[in-house]
């Protein structure tokens, strides 16, 4: 019987298990699936103490921040890494593989409600993609987080769970496959090793990833924000450069190495030993390196681009070579091998190149001067250009990308998007640069954008509800914003002027006149400005900025420098005669004849974070805050000081406050009704008026207060987390007498089912076997009346030929005989019994009696051993000789015959010496009869290969050879006498040998055959006729009588009477 059972999954999920063809139907349920029926979000809240909540919002209290923590060490310690609050997304890397990526997974998220499942990063995914289908508008997601938080991992995790989910086709798969490949090469051009992360993207990435109107998507385009070109140059103590460098050098063939004039060692380059870490445990820089060229195969580059690619990541490495000497106002290059590569690699002229990296250009009344550099200035021009070429080919690549992303049907311009934003989080390190200041900015415009539109998306929730708006109190980060970017008074406006105008401008310059412009701003403060406190703690050349995620310090030095971003005009004039292709495209002539100088790194970040923010304000966003639990990447080690910090820095408990701000829960009315209305009986089961009028009736059966909650237009609001945990504890109460009654019903239904299932099966069996019974009795009727008709008439015809009428009746007699025939079959030789045959069989059953005859005669022989078969060789000799002939013989047929009558010590030795050699064959005790008186003496008769031998006690009386053995004589009665003929005229004899033998059939049996005189056996009727020696003759009288008697007669003879046994 099939039990209705449900699994209560760690996240606090209910799922009802698949059935036999892998679905499940729960009556009253909306979603059916292959893994099962999951239940809404909230059944995890009755597991709330054991692994939290799923959402911040209903946390009791919202202000707390250890509250918040908390809860987050709680599901971190379930490996529960993802949590929302509200609609967006928290998640916490958990420094280890988790097996909730597998695509049973997505399709478990895909297609479902966003609450009606566990948070999850395929959520956030899924809920983008059918907003993007359903409303027709583009969507992005934000994914934001400090330096090994997991932000790439969550883009990554994103664009796997469309490859694997959206439609496709062969042409879809390629931009799939290219929209994969593409995140490893942008991870090796644009990720490093850091101190907090050993694979941190040091660039801004917003990727658009572009639908088609069935929902496939179809292409891609990829916008960079502030590459970290200065680690091309520098790394701090236990960073790295850029993965590629270190991919190159690893993986890259001998062949390739060679080619490119490169060793396999990073040691030997001043670019990649700074931080003084070339290997991680972690990284496998050897099999990335396959990755990233078999990635970019993929993507579309042909190998003349990889190549020249290359060529351009090599002659970095040899940029940072080359060796300067000489005066220090007239530097010199002393690494001419370097200056060799640099030439055949970047396609430039050495001598050319090495005047631009020792002066450079200056434009004085139309007239151009070559000034010298000094040791100093020379270094710097070296590290400008190999921080431009690489720059300026990552741009390049990031369009190469995007041009095989690019969709380039234009039959359907309708297209949607889904963008995704991986980019920095908040930073504040120990030492804060130009760097930071442009990522802080960055966050500070994201964090004013993110508050927009959520208190934007609550308030329009509420319009569209009719639920009356209280406006909100929030931390408005508009004036930090203005600080930063406001025309001629903002941060970003002063630093480009003081780059801009002549005299000697420097970094203090720079902070002096910051402390001129904004020394009076509630946010701005410097040493010089700050209280004795302050100052205690501040550096001269630091100023602080008090962001919403905190103060942070930043040092001056540098910053003119990092904005002005400025590259000899020489050195640009060199990169323009490249012959590589690619630096062809990174360094327009164009550039060298524009007068205008070209903008400031901060005013190009501004320019292009305007864009971001346009396009941002453009779409539907969601929201990812990754966190990093410990700066040690360790697995299970939840930090809450730092932890504490990043909520912080992402303004997660700001977040929480504007969501809280209204009302802490709402549903629409379908599915609050569905979940909770087991809890009032005038909705249980199943409630047939209008939802809000249901969802009314539970809230008043509840006992809530008006002050608790407000009715919507589809949906319920509810204020306080507390009322909805009571309502939950009451639901999972309410649950155990639920599942009995399901469970109960359940079992019901299925036997009931199979009940009838069986019934219906039982009658249809039953009808089509009757049906089957019926058509036998039928048909064994017409056969049997058929075979007594034919049985009949064939008995009538029995007498005549073979004919139609009478063949039946034939076959079956012949049929009958035989199986009678079968089963009496004679047992052995010697059983003549045989079934009498019919007329028509005679014949036939005298050849199948001879073939079985010859048949047991056959099995019998092949059953026989040799030495049976030795004593029937005997046997039928003895029969031959004496059956029908002497009396005694039938007696003898049963008894065995023997190899001799006398053992080895009945034997006297002197006999057995005296024979020698000569094999005794047969031994038989013996009476023997003198020829004369007739006297009886015992003897013993022994049968040698060549002779007769009678031996008396130990010595042999007699030898009679068989060759000298006329004839033997025997009578026809049952006595035991025999005579032994030899010839009168042998002096060696005295005449013919009288003897008797108990066992005269067996004696004379062995004699004859080994004498081989089997027809010199004489049965005598009435007397023998015996030899007495010298021609006299003697006779011995046989008298059939009642004993056995021998004795000499008056007449002279010797007389026998024996009685007779069998009569012939």
């Amino acid at each position: 019987m099939m039990e209705l059972t449900i699994q209560l999954v760690p996240t606090g999920e209910i799922i009802l298990p698949p059935g036999k063809n892998g679905e499940n139907y729960c009556h009253n349920c909306k979603v059916v699936a292959s893994d099962g029926v999951r239940a809404i979000m909230e059944s995890a809240l009755t597991a709330r103490d054991r692994v939290g909540v799923q959402d911040f919002v209903l946390l009791e209290n919202f202000t707390s921040e250890a509250a918040f923590i908390e809860n987050l060490r709680k599901r971190f310690k379930e490996n529960l890494i993802y949590t929302y609050i509200g609609s967006v997304l928290v998640s916490v890397n958990p420094y280890k593989e988790l097996e909730i990526y597998t695509k049973n997974h997505m399709e478990r998220y895909r297609g479902v409600n966003f609450y009606e499942v566990s948070p999850h990063i395929y959520a956030v995914a899924d809920n983008s993609y059918r907003s993007m289908r359903a409303e027709r508008k583009d969507q992005c997601i934000l994914i934001s987080g400090e330096s090994g938080a997991g932000k790439t991992e969550a883009s990554k995790k994103i664009l796997q769970y469309y490859a694997v989910t959206c439609p496709a086709s062969e042409q879809v798969q390629t931009v799939k496959d290219r929209l994969l490949q593409s995140n490893p090469v942008l991870e090796a051009f644009g990720n490093a090793k850091t101190l907090r992360n050993d694979n941190s993207s040091r660039f801004g990435k917003y990727m658009d990833v572009q639908f088609d109107f069935k929902g496939a998507p179809v292409g891609g385009h990829i916008i960079n924000y502030l590459l970290e070109k200065s680690r091309v140059v520098h790394q701090n103590h236990g960073e790295r450069n850029f993965h590629i460098f270190y991919q190159l050098i690893e993986g890259g063939e001998e062949d390739l190495l060679r080619g490119l004039g490169l060793e396999r060692n990073p040691q030997q380059y001043q670019y990649l030993i700074k931080g003084n870490c070339p290997k991680v445990s972690s990284i496998n820089d050897r099999s990335d390196w396959k990755v990233v060229r078999k990635a970019l195969t993929v993507i579309g580059f042909s190998e003349d681009e990889v190549e020249e690619l290359l060529n351009i990541i090599a002659s970095v490495l040899h940029f940072g070579n080359v060796q300067y000497g000489g005066e220090e106002s007239n530097v010199c290059i002393t690494s001419d091998t370097q200056i060799k590569y640099l030439s055949r690699l970047l396609g430039v002229n050495g001598s050319v190149l090495t005047e631009a990296l020792t002066h450079k250009k200056i434009i004085a009344k139309g007239e151009e001067l070559m000034s010298p550099l000094n040791l100093e200035q020379a270094s710097s021009a070296r590290d400008a250009l190999a921080k431009a070429v690489y720059g300026r080919t990552f741009t390049w690549l990031v369009n190469k990308i995007n041009t095989s992303l690019a969709y380039t049907d234009d039959s359907s311009k309708s297209l949607s998007v889904i963008g995704l934003l991986d980019i920095y989080g908040f930073e504040v390190f120990q030492h804060n640069s130009f760097e930071q200041f442009c990522i802080n900015y960055c966050n500070e415009k994201l964090q004013q954008l993110f508050i927009e539109l959520t208190l934007k998306s609550e308030q329009d929730e509420y319009e569209a509800e009719g639920i009356t708006w209280e406006p909100v109190q929030y931390s408005n980060n508009k004036i930090i914003c203005d600080l930063v970017e406001e025309k001629f008074k903002g941060i970003i406006s002063i630093l480009d002027e003081e780059c801009l105008r002549p005299g000697d401008a420097t970094d203090f310059t720079f902070l002096e006149k910051l402390e001129g412009t904004l020394g009076g701003h509630p946010h701005f403060v410097t040493h010089k400005l700050a209280d004795g406190k302050i100052r205690k703690v501040m550096g001269r050349e630091e100023f602080r900025l008090l962001h919403y995620a905190g103060e942070v310090n930043y040092n001056i030095n540098g910053f003119l420098d990092k904005n002005n971003d400025l590259l000899f005009r020489n050195l640009k004039e060199v990169m323009c005669m490249s012959e590589n292709k690619i630096l062809t495209h990174c360094f327009d002539r164009e550039e060298l004849s524009d007068k205008k100088r070209p903008d400031t790194a901060a005013t190009q970040f501004k320019a292009s974070l305007a864009k971001l923010m346009e396009i941002l304000m453009s779409k539907d966003p969601s929201y990812v805050r990754c966190i990093k639990p410990n700066d040690a990447k360790q697995s299970g080690r939840f930090d809450e000081v730092l932890i504490r910090h990043q909520v912080k820095y992402l303004g997660l408990m700001e977040n929480l406050r504007v969501r809280r701000a209204g009302f802490a829960y709402r549903r629409h009315y379908e599915v609050f009704l569905q979940r909770y209305k087991s809890l009032c009986p005038d909705t249980w089961p199943n409630w047939n008026g209008k939802l809000s009028d249901g969802v009314s009736t539970l809230v008043k059966h509840l006992g809530y207060k008006p002050e608790e909650y407000k009715l919507g237009r589809s949906k319920i609001f509810i204020r306080f987390p507390k009322t909805l945990f009571f309502i939950e504890d009451a639901l999972e109460t309410r649950k155990h007498g639920l599942a009995t009654k399901l469970q109960a019903g359940w079992r019901g239904y299925k036997q009931k089912t199979k009940y009838l299932k069986l019934r219906t099966a039982a009658i249809a069996v039953q009808a089509w076997w009757r049906g089957i019974l019926a058509k036998r009795r039928a048909q064994r009727r017409r056969q049997a009346a058929d075979t007594i008709r034919r049985f009949i008439k064939g008995f009538i015809y029995r007498h005549k030929a073979r004919c139609p009428e009478n063949e039946y009746f034939l076959d079956y007699v012949r049929y009958s005989f035989l199986m009678n025939l079968r089963k009496n079959l004679p047992k052995n030789v010697l059983d003549k019994s045989w079934p009498t045959p019919p007329a028509a069989l005679v014949e036939a059953s005298e050849h199948l009696r001879k073939m079985c005859m010859q048949n047991m005669v056959w099995s019998y022989c092949k059953k026989i051993s040799s030495e049976w078969k030795h004593q029937m060789e005997q046997k039928v000799i003895a029969s031959e000789i004496f059956k029908d002939k002497k009396d005694n013989y039938p007696q003898s047929v049963p008894k065995l015959f023997v190899n001799t009558r006398l053992n080895g010590e009945d034997l006297n030795p002197k006999v057995v010496q005296a024979l020698g050699s000569e094999k005794m064959k047969y031994a038989v005790p013996v009476t023997k009869y003198d020829r004369k008186g007739y006297k009886a003496r015992h003897r013993q008769l022994l049968l040698t290969a060549s002779s007769v031998v009678i031996i008396e006690e130990g010595k042999i009386k007699q030898r009679i050879d068989y060759g000298a053995l006329k004839g033997i004589s025997v009578s026809s009665l049952s006595d035991g006498l025999f005579v032994l003929h030899v010839p009168s005229d042998d002096n060696k004899q005295k005449g013919d040998v009288i003897l008797q033998s108990d066992h005269v059939i067996e004696t004379l049996t062995k004699l004859g055959i080994c004498a081989d005189k089997i027809n010199s056996i004489n049965i005598n009727q009435g007397s023998i006729k015996f030899t007495v020696g010298q021609g006299k003759e003697g006779t011995i009288d046989f008298t059939p009588g009642s004993e056995l008697i021998i004795a000499k007669a008056k007449n002279g003879h010797l007389s026998v009477t024996a009685p007779r046994l069998n009569s012939r």
